[in-house]
């Protein structure tokens, strides 16, 4: 598809979803992202293979009948992502705030306000976390998050101001990310990195689910180079149209050695915390990219 096409389709699309009644949009979208599931084979595996890890429980698989269910309500899940993200900007911040019916961990956030020393927040693909991004203005705390560039040029800018509007400041994945990310963190901000996909291919080793996998390097190495509060957090849909939001307490990231050790340690704690807040709600989980190594 032509870009200028491209760019037309997704603001029709950003429009239709903020003007669609909130009962009507969820649903819609979790319908159609079914339906889409059951037709990507590829992505269904790659879910279910995630998932699968998820769902064990001490070298314990899960059923397969157990697996589908989930599987099915992974898509469902990612639909209503996407929905209750296009609503974002069509939404008042007091609407929004009304919509955590559960906040766990507050005191950690009201922290490292008063440190003002930066706070790094390490998330996972769980939920939705622009909502959670958004629900940190009532603390007085924009969130800047990375995000990859789009193509064309125009797609992304659209994206990035649909974003601001909702108190997200977005900073594009490029060579001059890091340099950018630790300006804010200086200056008291707050980062919010997604980590539990390695987009780059040149991220630290972990144990993740019980299996070697790659992480970003990037929270583990702006908290230890900055001093910032390092957290992990998710922001997960439900009950109802409202969410909740969990902050983990503090991952001490002090430096012991050499950079590159303490930041091999300092990322193991994060997947560590990443495992415990994607088990709360395994079905919200929706990373459809290969994690692991597929089993014969």
């Amino acid at each position: 598809m032509p870009g200028r096409a491209r760019v037309a389709l997704f603001k029709s699309i950003g429009v239709l979803a903020e003007a669609l009644p909130e009962r009507v949009d969820v649903g819609v979208a979790r319908s159609l992202a079914r339906v889409v599931g059951r037709r990507q084979r590829e992505a269904a595996d790659n879910l279910a293979l995630n998932q699968r890890h998820a769902l064990s429980n001490e070298g314990a698989s899960p059923s397969a009948e157990l697996l589908a269910r989930f599987v099915e309500r992974g898509f469902a899940s990612y639909g209503q992502y996407w929905a209750e993200g296009a609503k974002l900007p069509a939404l008042a911040q007091d609407v929004i705030d009304d919509r955590f019916a559960i906040a766990e961990g507050v005191e950690y956030l009201e922290a490292a306000r008063a440190a003002k020393n930066g706070l790094v927040v390490a998330l996972p693909h769980v939920g939705s976390w622009e909502w959670g991004g958004s629900f940190l203005n009532s603390f007085g705390l924009g969130m800047t998050a990375v995000a990859e560039e789009l193509d064309p040029p125009a797609l992304f800018d659209w994206f990035r101001l649909k974003r601001e509007a909702i108190g997200i400041r977005v900073q594009p994945l490029n060579d001059h990310a890091g340099t950018a990310l630790l300006e804010v963190l200086r200056r008291g901000g707050v980062v919010g990195l997604l980590c539990d996909r390695d987009l780059q291919n040149n991220g630290v080793a972990v144990t993740f689910f019980g299996e070697r996998v790659t992480m970003p390097a990037g929270p583990a190495t702006l908290a230890l180079r900055t001093g910032a509060t390092l957290t992990t957090a998710a922001c997960y849909s439900g009950p109802g149209r409202d969410h909740f939001a969990v902050v983990r307490p503090p991952i001490p990231a002090i430096r012991e050695g050499r950079l590159r050790e303490d930041v091999a340690r300092v990322t193991q704690l994060i997947a560590t915390e990443l495992e415990g807040l994607i088990r709360r709600a395994p079905d919200q989980w929706h990373v459809l990219q290969p994690l692991f190594t597929p089993t014969p």
